[in-house]
């Protein structure tokens, strides 16, 4: 049985950015010749690819959840390591991907668009690269951050110019088999159609396209049947033909009660914000089946009421084919004026590069908690990856990070908000890092190390005189004639004894 997917969450984890290396360069006669190690690769990307040949969603309903490769670690003598391959998914033209949040991300409408859902992360950088005029052997590397992990909900809206739309069993499949070169599943019981079918129409010079949705009833914009869960695929299009059945022996059913029932269902479904309703759309009316006698008297006599109402109608046959060409050529003209009056496609925006401006921070320093429990939290994306990429293990890492967080300005903000040394400063989001802080000298924190207007860095170091030495002397001198004194008094009252005279005895 043939599955259609039209919705579906995936579940993606892109790949890891490589460690750097720490390595040191060894050649005869030079055993230490400098850091040789490199950088890790990054981490491969995710990718949707708008693909015409993609037809459905199926394939990620089996199995959602998609991760792309690591980036590999960097080597020594200079190597670097392997990025991970961007995975490309390829979906079908005209989905729509959302966010976590529902938010829309992209829409998918052209043909070998690309979009990247889940970035991979940055590789880390070798011993070599960090090495400087002041630090040339540095014994750390950073390490590479993780892929972005999260879900996407991509959601399938078929892009077609006329929509068929009907009753189960009207002849739809039957007319889009026949007008096109599509080959639909058509038999002779309610519901055949479980998926939209699409099929390329010529007529004339013009070449539109057709899709056949799945059967409505009434009630479908409540949920009921197959008709609300492929609605969403007649958003996209520029006319709708209503295939109505005139041969149809259901009891209580009659083509004008099918069309009023249709009707009502296309009101009730709404349209994204920005699209044409449903019914203010041009409409045509198919009454199919007119081979059989019975229908085409029926149709005969119905005719006359659907044109008074405004539509165009043309009695069909998909068995006899009679009707066809005239129905085709009246959808062409529909469809050659919906082009005609859809606004021209706007000119490519020039794309303006601005400059950060210079008084914009990269991080924030607030202060939460309370004042029984306060701790004050850093964010910005900068101070995020470098705690991220640094090697707690190595205190030389730490320490690279420490005059990192000082250069860009992070200790100045702590000071400026409060903190003092000791306080708990979080960088990151709920499970950032946690530190007691340190200032460093080269901070304006400085400050909080001593009483204001004093420098604990500036003090007197002047060489002591002749006197305060000699006075330093008989300082000591007559501290251990107390303390020699005090030790006699001690043994002389039986509190200890010497071990030479217990083992005399």
């Amino acid at each position: 049985m043939a599955t259609f997917v039209d919705r579906v969450t995936l579940h993606l984890t892109a790949g890891n950015g490589g460690n750097g290396c720490v390595s040191v360069r060894r050649e005869k006669f030079k055993p230490l010749a400098g850091p040789d190690g490199g950088n890790g690769g990054d981490g491969g990307d995710i990718v949707l690819v708008a693909d015409p040949q993609v037809t459905t969603l199926l394939g990620y309903h089996r199995s959602p959840h998609r991760s792309s490769r690591n980036g590999q670690p960097g080597m020594g003598d200079m190597r670097s390591g392997v990025s991970g391959e961007t995975l490309e998914l390829p979906v079908p033209i005209g989905t729509v991907v959302h966010d976590e949040g529902g938010e829309v991300l992209a829409d998918m409408t052209e043909p070998g668009m690309r979009v990247v859902v889940a970035p991979g992360g940055q590789g880390g950088l070798g011993n070599a690269a960090l090495a400087t005029t002041k630090r040339k052997a540095p014994g750390f590397a950073l390490l590479g951050t993780p892929g972005w992990t999260g879900d996407v909900s991509l959601e399938l809206k078929t892009i077609a110019d006329v929509a068929l739309v009907g009753f189960p069993s009207a002849g739809k499949s039957s007319l889009i088999a026949a007008v096109s070169a599509a080959k639909p599943k058509i038999a002779d019981y309610p519901f055949t159609t479980l998926t939209p079918n699409l099929g390329v129409v010529e007529s004339g010079e013009v070449r539109f396209t057709v899709a056949d949705v799945p059967g409505l009833i009434e009630g479908a914009s409540e949920g009921k049947g197959l008709g609300l869960e492929f609605l969403r695929h007649v958003e996209r299009c520029e006319a709708l033909l209503h295939v109505i059945d005139c041969a149809t022996m259901d009891p209580g059913r009659d083509p004008i009660s099918d069309l009023d029932v249709i009707l009502r269902e296309l009101e009730r479904y709404p349209v994204p914000e920005g699209q044409t309703p449903l019914l203010e759309r041009p409409q045509l009316v198919a009454l199919n089946k007119v081979d059989v006698p019975e229908a085409a008297e029926l149709a005969e006599f119905v005719t006359a009421e659907l044109e008074e109402r405004g539509y165009r109608v043309f009695p069909i046959s998909t068995a006899s084919r009679q009707g066809l060409r005239e129905l085709t050529f009246a959808l062409a003209d529909v469809v050659e004026q919906a082009r005609a009056a859809r606004p021209a496609a706007p000119e490519q925006e020039r794309i303006v590069l601005r400059p950060k401006a210079v008084n914009e921070k990269p991080f924030t320093v607030r202060a939460e908690g309370g004042e029984d429990h306060r701790f004050y939290r850093v964010r910005g994306d900068k101070p995020e990856r470098w705690v991220v990429q640094t090697d707690f293990t190595n205190e030389e890492a730490i320490g690279y990070l420490a005059d990192r967080l000082a250069k860009l300005g992070v200790e100045d903000g702590l000071f400026k908000a409060g903190a003092v040394a000791g306080s708990t400063v979080v960088i990151g989001g709920d499970g950032g890092m946690v530190f007691d802080w340190e200032p460093t000298l080269t901070s304006t924190a400085e400050l909080i190390t001593s009483a204001r207007g004093t420098d604990a860095r500036v003090g007197g170091s002047s060489r002591p005189t002749r006197n305060e030495r000699r006075e330093d002397y008989f300082e000591r001198m007559d501290a251990k004639a107390a303390a020699r004194a005090e030790l006699e008094q001690e043994r002389v009252s039986g509190l200890w004894a010497d071990d030479d005279r217990d083992d005399q005895d």
